[in-house]
Parts: structure tokens; C-alpha cells; sequence
């Protein structure tokens, strides 16, 4: 009996990659249209996918410029611009023998590619690092030595030590290891790349959890950032203690 086309088409959504040329060699002959349409569904992932290899074998341009460092480790942050939450940092050392698809600059991805390459980051790279610096700390000492002061948390977090670091545009103080800063790195560097996206999901993870504790604020879309509904908010209800006193002064009278 003739396979029907919606399993045929079941099977196709199951497939991962490395199944489409299996599933191409399977179903080629049947030229029935609605199968024929499905192989050329299955080519177009299978193209699509080898431009993303070359897309992310390119963006591998930095880490192949250090010949003489096995263990490269990308650095970056989010969270310097919100109102509230702290600012968060990522260090990342990816296993050169295991790249992981899809990596770029977190903001250029959706929130749920995200999350699924999170997931493999910590998986499967040699070693990562968190750091975290709080909005009371941001007051103290300002957002830029807060950022500094989160990077180098993320570094001392490292279960293995790097031999060089590669950062998102800085160079970070106080830190005797080799370090080469990258204008826009988490868009050229996989490493930089893999830090951003620690980073990204790890601070969203925590202001939605915040988002529960003050409700008010819509942390939970807004991640912090001054937003309208988010200002409004801060006008009619007051700071938190996550709001960041020295960033919202031109909103509100700041007391004490």
C-alpha cells in the first residue's frame, strides 16, 4: 500500500538534519506533488543549513588568529542600559571539536532559539562562567566598573583557565590573561557569541522572576529597559529595590 502523504509529511517534521538526505533518498522517485513538494522542503532545509555552517565557520575568524592559545574564552554582558536588575556578564570556552550551530549575537535571535542554544552552551562547551554585579552595586561604583566587576566574576567562575579572552569591546581591568577586545564581537566571534547568549537568557530568566515579585512593572517584556509602560510605572508606584537610583533620576524625585 502507497504511503500517505501526511505521514510522509509527519516524518519530514521529525527529521533533523542529519535525517533530510535519508528522507530525500526515500521519497525522491514518488512524484506524486505533495510528496515532491516535501523533498524540495527537505533540500531547502538541508541548503539552508550548510550556509549557516559557513555563516558560523566564519565567525570563527578570531579564534582562528590565535595559533599559540588552545583554551579561548569569549566574554560579554547584558543589562547595561535598564533601569533595573542587575547587569550580568558570560564567559564562554567552547569545545573547538564540537561547534554548535546558529551562534550570533543574542539580540539578533528570537527569545526561543535562545533558550535552545543556552541549553547547549552549557552542555556541551569545555567551560562557562556567570557573573553578576546588583542594581545597589551599579549606584555604588558605576555601570562601566559594574561591568568590569561582573566580567571578572565570570572569569574567576571558569572551571577551566583560559589562555586568552576574547571581549565584546572592552578590555577589562585587572586581569593578567591575554586579552583581545572585538568592536560588535558577539556578532563576529563564536565565542563572544556564546557568552552573549549566557548572558542574555540568564538576566531574562531572572527579571521574569522579579516580574512576579513586583508585577507592576511588566519586567517580564520589558527586561528593566524604560519602557513607557515601565516609566509610568516607576512614576505612579516608586522604585524597587532593583531599580538602579542612579538611572532614574530623570523620571522621579530620587529621596534619601
Amino acid at each position: 500500500m502507497e504511503e500517505n502523504i501526511k505521514s510522509i509529511k509527519e516524518k519530514l517534521q521529525a527529521a533533523d538534519i542529519f535525517m533530510l538526505p535519508e528522507f530525500i533518498v526515500c521519497y525522491k522517485e514518488d512524484r506524486r506533488s505533495g510528496v515532491v513538494a516535501l523533498v524540495e522542503k527537505a533540500e531547502k532545509r538541508i541548503h539552508a543549513f550548510e550556509l549557516e555552517k559557513k555563516r558560523t565557520l566564519n565567525m570563527n575568524f578570531f579564534e582562528n588568529q590565535q595559533p599559540d592559545y588552545s583554551i579561548i574564552c569569549g566574554i560579554d554582558e547584558v543589562g547595561r542600559g535598564p533601569l533595573a536588575g542587575p547587569v550580568v556578564a558570560g564567559a564562554v570556552i567552547l569545545r573547538k571539536e564540537d561547534p554548535i550551530w546558529y551562534l550570533n549575537d543574542s539580540k539578533k535571535l528570537s527569545a526561543a532559539k535562545r533558550e535552545e542554544l543556552y541549553e547547549e552552551i552549557i552542555n556541551r562547551s569545555l567551560s562557562y562562567g556567570l557573573g553578576y554585579v546588583s542594581s545597589e552595586r551599579i549606584d555604588e561604583i558605576n555601570i562601566l566598573q559594574a561591568t568590569y566587576e561582573a566580567m571578572r566574576q565570570a572569569i574567576h567562575n571558569l572551571s577551566v583557565k583560559p589562555d586568552i579572552l576574547l571581549n565584546d569591546a572592552v578590555t577589562i581591568p585587572g586581569v593578567l590573561t591575554r586579552q583581545v577586545p572585538i568592536i560588535k564581537g558577539d556578532a563576529k566571534s563564536v565565542s563572544i557569541a556564546a557568552a552573549s547568549i549566557l548572558a542574555k537568557v540568564t538576566r531574562d530568566r531572572l527579571m521574569e522572576q522579579y516580574d512576579v515579585i513586583f508585577p507592576e512593572y511588566g519586567f517580564a517584556s520589558n527586561k528593566g529597559y524604560g519602557s513607557m509602560a515601565h516609566i509610568e510605572a516607576l512614576k505612579k508606584y516608586g522604585p524597587t529595590p532593583i531599580h538602579r537610583r542612579s538611572f532614574i533620576g530623570n523620571f522621579i524625585t530620587i529621596n534619601g
